[in-house]
């Protein structure tokens, strides 16, 4: 079993969902993982794709006819499987007032500590009273095992507290 993952991006319009899983499905092929959304006025799409090397060939051919007749952009890589290590899985919420910078600051505290942010969403949305723009991140990192997830959240709360975010690292 063959894998690819496709990222596609274009004006947001009702049944683009329908036109690009009905490519897959006429090609004999399973979406197995996907994240869809609406950024700005554009609709992205990332998902993998599972089956015959020979049909998802095929399936990148047709994806490019598509983006050429409607305006979308996309990209198409072949991949494997991800191995499967020892790690914890542990949940990361931020919340701040917005300002530059708050994605970097926090990707960098992960990466100092060689840890792998596996997923990754962030939104601003107005204060409820006052209207002021609120950040908040949502994460999954993946601890590996020779590190304690205890005191990984006790230093991501004194990062947190040095950098005035609110936020907290709880095992999944």
């Amino acid at each position: 079993m063959a894998r690819a993952v496709i990222a596609t991006i274009g004006e947001d319009r009702p049944g683009l969902v329908n036109e690009l899983s009905t490519l897959v499905l006429e090609m004999n092929l399973n979406i197995e993982d996907s994240r869809m959304t609406v950024l700005g006025g554009e609709f992205a799409v990332l998902m993998s794709v599972t089956g015959a090397d020979e049909l998802l060939d095929r399936l990148d051919q047709k994806l490019a006819r598509l983006s050429a007749d409607s305006g979308l952009a996309h990209l198409f890589r072949k991949t494997a499987e991800r191995s499967q290590a020892a790690e914890t899985i542990c949940l990361v919420r931020v919340e701040a007032m917005d300002h530059p910078g708050i994605v970097n600051s926090i990707a960098g505290f992960f990466s100092e500590r060689s840890i792998n942010i596996r997923e990754l969403e962030t939104q601003t949305r107005p204060a409820a009273h006052t209207g002021a723009p609120v950040f908040s991140v949502e994460m999954e990192v993946e601890v590996p095992a020779d590190l304690s997830p205890d005191e990984l959240a006790a230093a991501f709360a004194k990062f947190c507290d040095e950098q005035d975010l609110d936020g907290n690292l709880s095992a999944a």
